[in-house]
């Protein structure tokens, strides 16, 4: 509950901070902020469950382990994004408020234990991330991103809301808990279609936020539309509040009814694969890979929740702190290669790039391969433990088929994900030295010696939850 109040009050107070003269404020005030709302997440630790807001909110390890990755992921982003300060038609003092206020809404979606309060944190984290997209304004492609991304997520959270309706009008109350009573005894007793119905609407909507197939069109276009530092900002937090409440959701609620849902889910979570690793495949662009692997690895979380049980949801946790990790450090580095290619009026967004960036930029090099090799699921990386713990629950709960797949889908990603390695190491290009931040660079650091050590020892992350 602390970061809710803390956020909602130190968003506001950014606000007013933009009235000052100097805007070098802003950025360590937010990052102070940030830094005071996760000690605030951690002060309840072992002391739940505890509910709130009559009932409304849940607070317990679980929910505040994702509210430490939403909260540490955004930390690091703000703290990669100095060049609002530098841009004269910029007004930072928004920027900061719009993503700490949006904190709000993914903490909200993560500990919700009613309906309304799910709606609601969707709905601040949706709104918020709807004008950061569109926030560079003199760029026709954010614009377009969106009014796109605004439109489909307007139709998904219709989508939702209808779910919702349904599932009050089966079961007569909008908690999970009675919720889950009724799915436990009434519905396994006389099974109602007026309750399945509301659940598949309200998974589609929900499906459209953690970007899955088919609900995954906007994707693409969204992620290379919108301003770098805001992309890396919704593929993170917006993938793992998404998949905490998709998870609360399934598990806590309708496990009861799991013989329902799981086929569909296996195999949105199969195609969602197909999509991702074969559309990321056949990109040039980037930021357009990154969003056809961010569907990817929206599949692989996906099977995770399909064989809902005590391993998947230390995957999940797991998996979303490896993912999220790469992602930053990946599009930390196109910050500054985009950023140099454009001062020498050069188009930064695809691979050719990153072509010789280890002859002169070691250390960039080095993160970006790290990087890759995490996302790919490389072994000694995160990302092969997160991939291995995602395998291993859908193994335990005997779904074979969807394992196989998902292995299979492995290896293509290691072609496109090789590409910028390759890029990096073999391919001559005209880089030249990147001058990188203090501030940019300790995060890079920090977040590779993460990936390397999560892999070399990812025992560390267990009994956490």
């Amino acid at each position: 509950m602390y970061p809710i109040i803390l956020l909602s009050v130190l968003g506001i107070v950014t606000l007013f901070l933009g009235f000052s003269k100097s805007k070098n404020v802003l950025l360590p005030s937010t990052l102070v902020f940030l830094i005071i709302a996760l000690v605030g997440n951690f002060v309840e630790w072992n002391q739940g469950p505890l509910l709130y807001f009559y009932d409304m909110f849940r607070v317990d390890n679980l929910s505040l382990a994702f509210n430490g990755i939403v909260l540490a992921s955004a930390f690091m982003i703000v703290a990669i994004s100095g060049g609002f300060q530098n841009d004269a038609d910029s007004e930072p003092a928004e920027y900061y408020a719009l993503m700490l206020l949006s904190l709000v809404g993914a903490i909200m979606m993560i500990g919700f234990q009613h309906m309304i309060m799910l709606f609601i944190g969707v709905e601040i984290l949706s709104v918020a991330m709807y004008v950061l997209t569109g926030s560079n304004k003199r760029n026709l492609r954010s614009n377009e991103a969106a009014l796109k991304y605004l439109l489909m997520g307007a139709f998904a959270t219709g989508f939702m809301l209808f779910g919702m309706t349904l599932i009050y009008g089966a079961t007569g109350s909008f908690n999970l808990s009675q919720i889950q009573a009724y799915v436990t005894i009434t519905n396994a007793a006389t099974p109602s279609y007026l309750l399945y119905a509301g659940l598949l609407l309200l998974l589609i909507g929900m499906l459209f936020k953690v970007s899955a197939a088919p609900f995954h069109f906007w994707t693409p276009d969204v992620y290379e539309g919108a301003p770098t530092i805001f992309t890396a900002f919704m593929s993170t937090i917006v993938k793992t509040a998404g998949f905490a409440a998709l998870y609360r959701l399934l598990d806590s609620t309708f496990a009861g009814a799991y013989d329902f849902w799981w086929l569909a889910l296996a195999v949105i979570a199969v195609l969602t694969l197909l999509v991702g690793n074969i559309g990321a495949a056949g990109q040039n662009s980037f930021k357009r890979m990154m969003a056809y692997s961010g569907i990817s690895h929206a599949g692989y979380l996906l099977i995770a929740v399909t064989a809902i049980s005590q391993p998947s949801q230390g995957a999940i946790v797991f998996y979303s702190i490896a993912y999220s990790l790469a992602t930053i450090c990946a599009f930390a580095v196109l910050l500054l290669v985009s950023h140099e290619k454009a001062n020498n009026e050069q188009l930064g967004e695809d691979y050719d790039a990153f072509n010789g960036l280890a002859k002169r930029n070691p250390l960039l090099a080095f993160v970006m391969t790290v990087s890759m090799l995490s996302l790919a699921g490389i072994p000694l990386t995160a990302g092969f433990w997160g991939k291995f713990m995602v395998f291993s629950s859908a193994a335990d709960r005997g779904i074979i088929w969807i394992t196989v797949i998902a292995v299979l889908m492995s290896t293509v990603g290691i072609y496109y994900y090789f590409r910028v390695i390759m890029a990096s190491y073999l391919k001559e290009g005209d880089l030249a030295e990147i001058r990188v931040a203090p501030m940019f660079k300790a995060v890079m650091v920090f977040a590779t010696v993460l990936t390397i050590l999560f892999g070399l020892a990812p025992g560390l992350f267990e009994g956490l939850i």
